[in-house]
């Protein structure tokens, strides 16, 4: 990853099981709930996760998707993740540790037909978040979904402000807006790559 090191994530997730709060919290709750009501579609075929943590947006998206890939740097973050899905016998996620940008799951035949970041922008560098960009500009299908979630206020490890990063993502060739939520605490945003 950018500026923030793989091993920093790593400590958190030993020291804490949830360092976020992301499964009690109501604001991560609701979060949440508002980013998968701001699907397009009720089913997807093959969704990408990157930054899944310890797979609480990743339970939920199983339920919309035949397959998922989720990826997160930390491996304790990862085997939390695992458990929590076999505890729940889905057994049709992908769950991989992978330093992003460098590293990238294999994509699809015709690329992932949903891509949600969220929660992990903000902390490449400019360099990092290039490279991060192009990957997903390459690995979203015709017709797929990227959305895109950030806590807006500023923070220590931080290293892109959430509006210039949802900005850039705008930027990705052939992508159209199809919802955008913003409230003081974060910004969501939904778009549709033109088929």
């Amino acid at each position: 990853m950018g500026s923030v090191a793989a091993d920093h994530f790593e400590r958190l997730y030993r020291e804490h099981a949830d360092p976020w709060n992301v499964a009690g919290a109501w604001y991560e709750r609701r979060k949440r709930g508002l980013l998968l009501a701001a699907l397009g579609r009720e089913r997807y075929g093959h969704a990408f996760e990157p930054g899944c943590g310890a797979g609480d947006l990743t339970l939920r998206l199983a339920q919309r998707c035949d397959r998922v890939c989720a990826v997160d740097v930390a491996s304790a973050a990862i085997g939390r993740c695992r458990a929590r899905l076999a505890d729940a016998g889905i057994r049709h996620v992908d769950v991989l540790t992978l330093n992003l940008p460098g590293q990238w799951p294999p994509t699809p035949p015709g690329g992932f037909d949903l891509i949600v970041v969220s929660e992990l922008a903000y902390y490449l560098d400019a360099a990092a978040l290039a490279r991060f960009l192009d990957a997903v500009d390459a690995s979203l299908a015709q017709g797929g979904e990227l959305a895109a979630c950030h806590w807006r206020a500023d923070f220590s490890d931080r290293a892109q402000a959430t509006d210039v990063l949802h900005d850039a993502m705008a930027a990705l060739a052939g992508l159209v807006p199809t919802a955008r939520h913003e409230e003081a605490e974060f910004r969501l945003d939904l778009w549709r790559r033109q088929s």
